[in-house]
C-alpha cells in the first residue's frame, strides 16, 4: 500500500507529508530556543550593576561564522533551485558547498569553544587577578601569558578579543601562590554557562543538519533516479531545517557576542 500526498501535496493544506512534518518540528524547535533566550534574559536582568561580562566572545570569528552561515543558507536554496530545474550535476556542486560551509562553521565553533577551556581567571593569595593563558609549567612555576588586572584601567578591560590596548605579556607563578585557578568554561559564570549550552545545542542542531545534508548529498541521492519529486522534497525539507538553524544562530550572534 502506497502512502498518499508522500510527493505530492495534500489538497486541503497544500503540502505534502514531510513539509507538514517539518514545519511541526520546527514550531517544537522555536519552543525549545525561546526558553532558553528567555533564560538568558532573566539571567541579564537579574545581573548586578556591571558584573555582566561584556567582550568576553571573539567577535570577529562570531561575524565570519555568521557570514559562513547565511552563504550556507544561499547555496542550499541554490541546490534545490538546480533540482527544481532538473539539474542534479548543480545540485550536488550547491549541497557539497554547503556541507563544507557547516563543517567550516564547525570547526570555527570548535576552536572557540578550546579557547574558553584554556582561558583561566587566576585569583592570587596576595589578591591580584590574572587574565591568562598557560604558556607551560616547570616544576613549581607556572608561565602564564596575559596580564594582572590591577595594572591597568578596568574600564579597557573586556577578557576578550578587545584587548589589543593591554600589554599583555609572560608573567611567572609560584602554585603555591595561587589561591584559586577557574578556566572561561561553563561553570565559570552564568553567563559562560548560558553561552555554552546555547551555542551547545545549535552545534548539536549544526552536526545533525551535516549528517542529513550528507545523506541526501551522497547516498540518498539515488533516489534521483527513481522518484525525482520525492528526492527534490527531501532536499527542500532538509534546506527548511538548514534555514531554521542558521535564523537560530542571528539571533545569537548578537544576543552573546555583541551586547
Amino acid at each position: 500500500m502506497d502512502i498518499p500526498y508522500n510527493s505530492t501535496a495534500r489538497p486541503d493544506t497544500g503540502l505534502y507529508n514531510a513539509k507538514v512534518g517539518i514545519w511541526l518540528f520546527l514550531a517544537s524547535e522555536v519552543m525549545l530556543f525561546g526558553a532558553l533566550f528567555s533564560s538568558y534574559i532573566l539571567l541579564r536582568v537579574s545581573a548586578d550593576p556591571g558584573m555582566w561580562p561584556h567582550g568576553l566572545l571573539n567577535v570577529p570569528l562570531g561575524t565570519l561564522n555568521t557570514f559562513i552561515l547565511i552563504t550556507s543558507s544561499i547555496t542550499a536554496v541554490m541546490g534545490w533551485a538546480s533540482l527544481k530545474m532538473n539539474n542534479f550535476a548543480g545540485f550536488k556542486k550547491y549541497q557539497g558547498i554547503t556541507i563544507l560551509l557547516a563543517i567550516t562553521f564547525i570547526s570555527i565553533k570548535s576552536y572557540e569553544y578550546w579557547d574558553k577551556f584554556h582561558h583561566y581567571e587566576v585569583h592570587l593569595k596576595n589578591g591580584h587577578v590574572l587574565d591568562a593563558h598557560i604558556e607551560k609549567q616547570e616544576g613549581d612555576t607556572i608561565v602564564f601569558h596575559g596580564y594582572d588586572t590591577a595594572d591597568v584601567d578596568a574600564t579597557k578591560i573586556t577578557h576578550g578579543w578587545q584587548d589589543r590596548q593591554i600589554n599583555r605579556h609572560e608573567i611567572e607563578v609560584k602554585k603555591s601562590e595561587i589561591a584559586s585557578i577557574d578556566n572561561f568554561g561553563p561553570s565559570h559564570s552564568p553567563f559562560t554557562g548560558i553561552y555554552f549550552v546555547l551555542t551547545g545545542l545549535h552545534a548539536l542542531h549544526i552536526i545533525g543538519g551535516i549528517i542529513v545534508m550528507f545523506y541526501i548529498w551522497g547516498p540518498g541521492s539515488i533516489m534521483w533516479r527513481t522518484d525525482p519529486e520525492r528526492f527534490t522534497n527531501r532536499a527542500e525539507v532538509a534546506g527548511l531545517y538548514w534555514h531554521f538553524v542558521d535564523l537560530v544562530w542571528i539571533f545569537l550572534f548578537p544576543v552573546l557576542y555583541l551586547t
